[in-house]
């Protein structure tokens, strides 16, 4: 199902002011192994620049996407700069840790610049394609919005989304700035997201599922694979992941996938899967489950 495999395929929406492909690249999964080591760094690397030569142009990353010898961004930057003039990398700013990898309190807003900066420096920038605001506990995210908001007019940033939001954040953010996207957890099994993922295809902004295709553990929420799963992935010569990266993608055209991998065959898979055209039978019995 991998043969001549690549990202076009998945179809293209408009993010921002960019066409992309609607299959992207989650770059969280590149920094460790499952164990709790670091990643290779060469491998890494590798997976990076396989995935822009099939067609990915868009990458997620954050600056707190590290482990104790790795950093998302700065193995983005070492595998892909000089960068592809039609890539677009988004990152998320918010939430921070310290060098030890624990967790920081939500950044306040006039921390968000620093964070800026600090994305701006590990990827070689001098602006950031996207950046998203991603949220904890907050009523409203007008002032965190607000200066990031302000970073724009300066030139540091072209767009701005949303991260880990709820449906009255998005009003709140818009009327400050356009928002371009929505980023937030959704899948099979998690559709908590489903009213905002119906309004931002009403507007016209892109709606980007992180945990999309995890089947089960904790970035699941501990969902594993059904019965409706698994017989469709054994009758379509497919892998469960597949067959749920599918669904998600069936959700509407607004909707951008970005799985993630530190592995070139998980790779091909993943983008492999944008292939897969379920039936409308099939997603009955998906959606039903």
């Amino acid at each position: 199902m991998t043969s001549g495999i690549t990202a076009d395929l998945s179809g293209t929406w408009t993010l921002g002011d960019r066409p992309v492909n609607r299959i992207g690249f989650g770059a969280m999964r590149l920094t460790g192994n499952a164990e709790g080591t670091p990643s290779d760094r060469d491998r890494a690397v590798g997976v990076l620049r396989r995935a822009v030569e099939l067609g990915v142009n868009h990458i997620d990353t954050a600056a707190f996407y590290f482990s104790a010898l790795r950093s998302a961004n700065e193995l983005i930057n070492r595998a892909l700069a000089p960068y592809p003039d039609d890539l677009v990398i988004a990152t998320k700013v918010g939430p921070g840790r310290d060098p030890s990898g624990e967790w920081l309190p939500l950044a306040r807003p006039d921390q968000l610049r620093g964070q800026v900066e600090e994305n701006l420096r590990q990827l070689g920038r001098d602006h950031l394609d996207l950046v998203n605001l991603r949220q904890h506990g907050l009523d409203s995210v007008a002032e965190h919005f607000g200066a990031l908001a302000e970073l724009r007019d300066a030139g540091l940033i072209r767009h701005l989304g949303l991260s880990n939001v709820r449906p009255a954040h998005l009003p709140q953010a818009q009327a400050i700035a356009p928002v371009v996207c929505v980023q937030n957890q959704y899948g099979l099994h998690l559709r908590r997201s489903e009213a905002l993922l119906s309004t931002c295809g009403e507007q016209g902004i892109a709606f980007v599922p992180f945990f999309a295709i995890a089947g089960a553990g904790r970035d699941a929420g501990g969902v594993a694979d059904d019965q409706a799963v698994r017989t469709i992935a054994a009758a379509r010569g497919v892998t469960p992941a597949q067959v749920r990266l599918a669904w998600t993608l069936h959700q509407g055209q607004h909707v951008l996938a970005i799985p993630g991998t530190g592995d070139p065959d998980h790779l091909l898979d993943n983008l492999a899967a944008a292939t897969l055209r379920l039936t409308a039978q099939e997603l009955e019995r998906l959606t039903a489950a």
